[in-house]
C-alpha cells in the first residue's frame, strides 16, 4: 500500500492479509458444533471447537482468534461472561452471536460489548455464512488498519493518511459550528464529495429531531473524561440526483468529540476555544440488529403480532388512561375451535397456515387503536380501549364470529374455523390486567362448554363455576396419585340363554368427601385437563385383572370397556390395550373396547387405523349410545366395528302406551344388515326385555338384570345363577 505521494506506507501485508483465519465454534451441543464446523471448513482455515465458557478461555490462553461463533447459553457461564472476559484481556477478536437466547437485553448486551452480529437459531445456513465472511473480511481490514496505524503513529503525514481512510467520518468545525475539514469517509457514509462540506453548518447533515442534541454533541467544547463519547445521533445522507423519494435516507452514527484550543503558550491569556474534532462511527446496522431483536421479543414470530408480554403492557396503559378519563377497557379472549383436531388432520405447516390466515381477519376486526395479540397456540386477545359501553365490545366479537365463519382453503382443504370468546370489561370485571385476562379466560370457557362458536362476557357465577372445576381437576389429579378411583360391573344377559355373557366396566370417584361420583362428574373434566388417558389406562388395568381373576374361577365372560375420543388423539392407543391384554394373560377376543360415534364422525385416518388394527387382533369394537348422534351408514362401512350398542334413551320409550318404538326397529335392521351384535343398555322393566326380544335384540343389561356391582358382587351372581340352573 502507497502514500499519496507513492513512498511505501506499510511494506507489505500478506503475512497478515493473507495467514490463514483462525475460527473458534463454543457450544455446548457437539451436534451443532460438527455441522458448523462442516459448514464453514474451507482450504486455509483452522476451526477449533469447545463446549463450555471455562474451554474457550482455555482456548484463547494457548493462541488468538480472528473469529469466535459464541452462544450465550453454556453450562458454566454465560457467552456474556466470556465476552467481558475476553474484553479484560484487551482481545481484538471478532465475536459473531448465534444463540436461541430470546431475551432482549442478552442480544443487546453481546452488541454493546462489541458482538460483529447476532444470529438467532435456528437460521439460515447461506445468512451465517454471509456473517462469517462478512466479518473475517472486516478482520482482515482491521488488522491491516491496525498495522498502518502502528507504523504511521508518528507521523503526520502519514496521520492524515489514516484519517483519510479511516472507516469513520472525522471532521472538525471552527468556533461557529462550520465544517473545516471531513475526511474522504463522507462521501460513502453520506454521499458528498470530498470538500464539499467545507463551509457548511454541522446541522446541514442533522435529522431535524436530533438538532439539539448536536448542538452540544458536534460542537464539544469540552476536552478530556468529560468530553462527549459515543453520543447517538441521526445523519441526513446526500439525497440521490434521480431520487424520488420524499424523505432522505437516514443513518445513524455513535459520535465522540473534544474541544480544541490555541495552546496558551502560542497567546497570552487563557487558552482560545478554536472549534471542535470529532469522529463519528456508522452504527445503523447495529441499531437495526437492536429493532428487530426488540421486536422479536415483543411480537409472535409466526403472525407479527403482539405477544402477551407486549399485549400486558399495552392493558397496562390503557388501564391507566381508563382511570383518568373515567371511560371503559375491554378485554376478549379468542380461543379457536377443534385446531387441535384441524392440526392433527392437516399437519403442523398447515396449521400454521390457519393461524396466519385467522390472525389477518381479527386484524381486519379492529380499530387502529385496538392491539390485536397472540398469546401462543390459537388464543389470541384483543384490546379494547376508549370504550363507551359493553355492547361496543360485542360489536366487536360478532364481527370476529362472522369474519372466522367464512370459508378458508387450508392445504387444499376448505376449512371453516369458529372460536369461542370470552369478554372482560373495566371496571366491572377488575382493575387490572392480570384479572381481566383471567376473566376473560373464564368466559371463554363457559362458551366452550356452552357448545362453542359464540361469545360471552363475565359473570362472577363463571368465577365460582370455574374454582369449583380447577378444585375439582387438582383433586381428580391426586384422586389417582391415591387410588381413588374404583371399578363396578354392570352384567350383560343373554335373554335366549338365561345367563350373564359379560359386564361393562363403568368406573366411579370415591371422593374422601363428596362421596361415590359417577363420571357425568369427572370424565368430561378428566377428558378437558389432559388426564382421560391416565384414567382409561386405569380402567384397562384393572378391568383386566380382574377379567383374569374371573378366568381362573372358571367363570367365562366377555369385558366392555369404554374409551374416551381424546385416547384415539394418540398414535399409542392400540399399544396400550394390548399392554393391558398381555399383561394379564388375556384373549384379544374377551375384550369389547366401546366408542362414541363422535369418534367415528371425526373420521381421521388416526381413528380408522387404530379401529381397524383392533379389530385384526381379535377385540371386539362396539359403537357406544348408538343413535343418539348424526353418524351415517357409510361411517359402519368404513369403521369395521363389531357391535352396537342401543341407547337407553330409546329404551326408555318402551311402555305401555307406547310398546312399539320405530327408532328401535331401524337400529335393529342396521345390525342385522351390517351384521353387527346388538346390545341394548338402560333395560329396567319386563316389558323392555320382552320387546326388545322380539324384535330380535337377544343381549341386554340394565337395573332389571342387576345394577353396577363390585367384583364380589358379580361372582355372587353368577354362582348363584349356576346353583339355580342346576337345582332345576
Amino acid at each position: 500500500m502507497n502514500a499519496p505521494n507513492g513512498e511505501s506506507v506499510v511494506g507489505t501485508t500478506a503475512d497478515n492479509t493473507s495467514s490463514s483465519p483462525r475460527i473458534l465454534v463454543v457450544d455446548d451441543e457437539v451436534r451443532l458444533r460438527r455441522s458448523l464446523r462442516l459448514l464453514l471448513e474451507q482450504p486455509g482455515r483452522h476451526i477449533d471447537e469447545c463446549g463450555t465458557g471455562t474451554e474457550a478461555l482455555a482456548a484463547f490462553e494457548r493462541g488468538d482468534y480472528d473469529l469466535v461463533l459464541l452462544d450465550l447459553r453454556l453450562p458454566d457461564m454465560t457467552g456474556l461472561q466470556v465476552m467481558d472476559a475476553l474484553l479484560s484481556r484487551s482481545s481484538t477478536t471478532t465475536i459473531v452471536v448465534v444463540s436461541a437466547d430470546d431475551v432482549i437485553d442478552s442480544a443487546i448486551g453481546a452488541l454493546r460489548r462489541g458482538a460483529y452480529d447476532f444470529v438467532r437459531k435456528p437460521y439460515q445456513p447461506e445468512e451465517l455464512l454471509r456473517t462469517v465472511e462478512n466479518a473475517l473480511q472486516r478482520k482482515m481490514l482491521e488488522r491491516t488498519n491496525a498495522l498502518i496505524s502502528e507504523r504511521l503513529e508518528q507521523s503526520e503525514r502519514l496521520h492524515r493518511y489514516l484519517v483519510d481512510h479511516s472507516p469513520d467520518l472525522i471532521y472538525t468545525v471552527n468556533d461557529a459550528g462550520v465544517f473545516t475539514y471531513v475526511n474522504p469517509t463522507v462521501d460513502p457514509m453520506l454521499g458528498y464529495p470530498s470538500g464539499e462540506l467545507i463551509g457548511q453548518p454541522y446541522y446541514s447533515v442533522i435529522h431535524e429531531d436530533d438538532i439539539e442534541v448536536a448542538r452540544f454533541a458536534f460542537c464539544e467544547r469540552r476536552t478530556g473524561e468529560r468530553a462527549s463519547r459515543n453520543v447517538e445521533l441521526r445523519l441526513k445522507k446526500r439525497p440521490a440526483a434521480n431520487a424520488n423519494a420524499a424523505e432522505p435516507e437516514i443513518l445513524t452514527i455513535a459520535l465522540s468529540a473534544t474541544g480544541l484550543y490555541l495552546d496558551p503558550k502560542e497567546s497570552s491569556g487563557p487558552a482560545r476555544f478554536l472549534g471542535s474534532y470529532g469522529v463519528a462511527r456508522d452504527i445503523t446496522e447495529r441499531k437495526h440488529a437492536e429493532e428487530r431483536i426488540s421486536f422479536q421479543a415483543y411480537h409472535d414470530l409466526l403472525t407479527q403480532l403482539p405477544n402477551r408480554a407486549l399485549f400486558k403492557d399495552r392493558l397496562s396503559v390503557a388501564l391507566s388512561q381508563a382511570q383518568r378519563n373515567g371511560r371503559r377497557v375491554a378485554v376478549l379472549f379468542i380461543d379457536l375451535d377443534r385446531f387441535k383436531l384441524i392440526n392433527d388432520s392437516l399437519g403442523h405447516a398447515e396449521g400454521d397456515e390457519l393461524l396466519k390466515s385467522v390472525a389477518t381477519r381479527l386484524q381486519a376486526c379492529v380499530r387502529r387503536s385496538d392491539t390485536l395479540a397472540r398469546l401462543g397456540g390459537d388464543e389470541f386477545t384483543i384490546l379494547l380501549p376508549d370504550l363507551n359501553d359493553a355492547e361496543d365490545a360485542a360489536l366487536i366479537a360478532q364481527k370476529v364470529i362472522d369474519e372466522l365463519r367464512r370459508p378458508l382453503i387450508v392445504g387444499g382443504e376448505e376449512i371453516r374455523p369458529t372460536a369461542s370468546i370470552g369478554i372482560a370489561l373495566y371496571p366491572d370485571d377488575g382493575i387490572e390486567a392480570e384479572s381481566l385476562v383471567k376473566h376473560a379466560d373464564i368466559a371463554m370457557y363457559h362458551v366452550k362448554a356452552g357448545g362453542k362458536d359464540g361469545y360471552a362476557f363475565f359473570s362472577p357465577d363463571m368465577n365460582a363455576v370455574f374454582h369449583h372445576k380447577l378444585t375439582l381437576e387438582t383433586e381428580l389429579r391426586r384422586a389417582l396419585d391415591l387410588n381413588e378411583l374404583e371399578l363396578r360391573y354392570q352384567p350383560q344377559v343373554s335373554v335366549s340363554e338365561q345367563r350373564t355373557v359379560g359386564v361393562e366396566a363403568l368406573v366411579r370417584w370415591r371422593h374422601p368427601q363428596r362421596g361415590l361420583l359417577m363420571p357425568d362428574t369427572f370424565i368430561p373434566l378428566a377428558e378437558e385437563a389432559g388426564l382421560i388417558s391416565r384414567i382409561s389406562d386405569w380402567v384397562l388395568d384393572r378391568s383386566c385383572r380382574q377379567l383374569a381373576e374371573w378366568h381362573r374361577g372358571g367363570l367365562s365372560l366377555r369385558m366392555s370397556v369404554n374409551l374416551s375420543p381424546r385416547d384415539f388423539d394418540r398414535a399409542d392407543v392400540v399399544d396400550r390395550v394390548f399392554a393391558a391384554l398381555n399383561r394379564y394373560e388375556l384373549s384379544p377376543s374377551r375384550l369389547t373396547i366401546e366408542i362414541t360415534e363422535n369418534l367415528m364422525m371425526r373420521d381421521t385416518e388416526l381413528v380408522v387405523e387404530a379401529v381397524k388394527q383392533l379389530r385384526e387382533s381379535g377385540v371386539r369394537v362396539s359403537i357406544d349410545d348408538f343413535g343418539t348422534r348424526y353418524a351415517s351408514f357409510g361411517y359402519l362401512q368404513r369403521f369395521s366395528v363389531s357391535s352396537l350398542k342401543l341407547d337407553q334413551a330409546f329404551v326408555r320409550d318402551v311402555t305401555a302406551e307406547h310398546p312399539h318404538s320405530p327408532i328401535i326397529i331401524a337400529i335393529v335392521g342396521i345390525a342385522r344388515g351390517f351384521d353387527l351384535h346388538l346390545v341394548a343398555e338402560g333395560v329396567e322393566s319386563p316389558l323392555q326385555r320382552d320387546v326388545l326380544r322380539e324384535l330380535g335384540c337377544d343381549e341386554m343389561q340394565g337395573n332389571l338384570f342387576g345394577s353396577p356391582m363390585e367384583p364380589q358382587q358379580i361372582a355372587e351372581l353368577l354362582a348363584s345363577a349356576g346353583a339355580e340352573q342346576r337345582g332345576s
